[in-house]
């Protein structure tokens, strides 16, 4: 299945049309025409079976023929991560923990940070491109940039975790990880949290786990995190 997206659509809605660089690429590039069949999603769980109606590559319309819906996750996983030095390291766990399903990202920048600043823009569009590429109906929500303390101060779902690597008691991922449950789990730099951010987690009461034996580039802890939610709630 070839899947686009639509933020716009919604249940009610029996037609539609695409922007002009969605259209281009569906008759230009991909080649439909009139009475072909889209599978399109909104990103909130609905897939749209439409037919081309008009098939121009400056507004490409469409109806909907039916809707159908995906059933949500029990779990909810919102992964805090520091930006890398090299932007397409984040990009990489992006787009991998996209695939692998995940519900809500936060750039944090950490005392250790050496990147301050992120495109923000050019995340969603990565994101947005691996949601379509792995047939997946949700699409994850991306917060703008914040800086650790101020993360902190704010309310946090579910099960709170903090994964670095200070010599210090730590429980590991597997053994706290539960089906069904929700969870925010804080990845660091490359430097990994300074002292004060680790104390100020756990005074916060996210609690310190350790995700292995070896020590993992952010971007791998992040994805690491990723999957062993998603296996451990897998039926």
């Amino acid at each position: 299945m070839q899947l686009f997206y639509n933020p716009t659509i919604n249940e009610s809605t029996e037609v539609f049309s695409f922007d002009k660089e969605e259209s281009k690429h569906i008759i230009k590039v991909l080649r439909k025409k009139d009475t072909d069949i889209l599978h399109v999603t909104n990103g909130l769980g609905l897939l749209f079976i439409t037919e081309i109606t008009l098939a121009s590559d400056s507004k490409c319309a469409v109806k909907v023929n039916s809707i159908t819906k995906a059933e949500q996750s029990n779990y909810n996983l919102h992964l805090a991560v520091a930006p890398t030095k090299m932007n397409d390291r984040f990009e990489w766990f992006l787009e991998k923990a996209t695939e692998i399903g995940i519900h809500e990202i936060t750039p944090i920048i950490c005392d250790h940070s050496e990147r301050k600043t992120v495109n923000t823009e050019r995340f969603e569009k990565i994101i947005l491109t691996a949601m379509k590429q792995s047939n997946s109906l949700f699409l994850p929500k991306l917060n703008p940039a914040v800086s650790f303390k101020d993360f902190i101060k704010q309310d946090q779902y579910g099960t709170k975790l903090i994964a670095h690597c200070e010599e210090t008691d730590k429980k590991s991922l597997k053994s706290v990880l539960q089906k069904d449950t929700n969870y925010t789990i804080l990845i660091g730099p490359e430097g990994d949290f300074s002292t004060k951010e680790i104390q100020l987690a756990l005074e916060n009461t996210f609690i310190p786990v350790t995700l292995g034996n070896t020590r993992l580039r952010t971007e791998t802890a992040a994805v690491v995190a990723c999957h062993s939610i998603a296996f451990t709630n897998e039926d």
